[in-house]
């Protein structure tokens, strides 16, 4: 485990996996280990580097938090690293990576599902709020089975708990109630630019499976960007690149060799 200081002297924890060039994984509202099974599948090429979000893991806190803050600390980051990075984000490290590569050197941009709110979801988001809520109350649990249910299924599920009950993360994830309830605050207050000005190319994933609102905001993410490739996978949802782990894989590797993409599952 290595550390950097952030700007306002904060320390942040990154792990450093094989040698090559570097490719940064952006963790969403999980922690740093959801990118466990990815590693392996670069690190023989690529230095694979996985910041611990502030507040998690390793990392120091603050007791402010925003978007803007989570850019200077991944910018610290990407200072510590000796070549130009590839940044990968899912869900709220998608965001991350997005705003990150606005402002950084950044070679290649890959994003799944990163979490964009548009339109009339965006104006009448308040999950943050009914999370912290359910915290005041003393009930952290529900806090996050509330946040599970929206986020990762979109509001729609038959049975959380039975679905919960085969989810990895589960119940560990409860630990990070406060820090999710936080950055899920800075995400309703992002305000998606109408045209973002990234030099570097950028793959965008999503499954069909995935939450409505945020298939809806990579769409938008897509629209802004002058250089990007749109990949959707049948069947797959929010936690695509460990749940469709192979299929994910060989487009982000496509992408980031420069090779046209894989052929869809069933064809010649």
């Amino acid at each position: 485990m290595q550390t950097v200081t952030s700007a306002d002297g904060t320390s942040i924890a990154f792990e450093r996996h094989g040698e090559g060039p570097p490719l940064i994984l952006l963790h969403g509202g999980s922690a740093p280990q959801y990118w466990k099974p990815v590693v392996p599948r670069f690190a023989e090429d690529y230095t694979v580097i996985i910041p611990h979000r502030r507040g998690v893991g390793e990392s120091g806190d603050s007791e402010e938090y925003s978007l803007a803050r989570g850019v200077e600390d991944i910018r610290a980051v990407i200072d510590a690293v000796d070549e130009t990075p590839i940044l990968f984000g899912h869900s709220f490290g998608g965001l991350l990576a997005v705003e990150t590569a606005r402002t950084a050197p950044v070679e290649k941009l890959v994003a799944y599902e990163p979490a964009v709110l548009v339109g009339e979801y965006r104006q009448q988001a308040d999950l943050a709020s009914q999370m912290q809520a359910r915290i005041d109350d003393g009930d952290r649990r529900q806090a996050m089975k509330f946040y599970i249910r929206e986020v990762m299924h979109g509001g729609d599920i038959d049975d959380l708990d039975e679905w919960l009950a085969e989810w990895p993360p589960w119940p560990d994830i409860v630990a990070l109630t406060e820090n999710i309830a936080r950055i899920t605050r800075a995400i309703e207050q992002y305000r998606l630019p109408d045209s973002l000005d990234i030099d570097a190319p950028a793959l965008l994933l999503t499954g069909t499976e995935g939450p409505p609102h945020l298939r809806d905001g990579i769409r938008a993410v897509d629209e802004a960007l002058s250089d990007s490739r749109f990949v959707e996978f049948e069947g797959v949802g929010h936690g695509g690149p460990t749940e469709a782990l192979d299929r994910v894989i060989a487009e982000v590797r496509a992408f980031i060799d420069g090779k046209e993409a894989p052929a869809p599952e069933g064809s010649d």
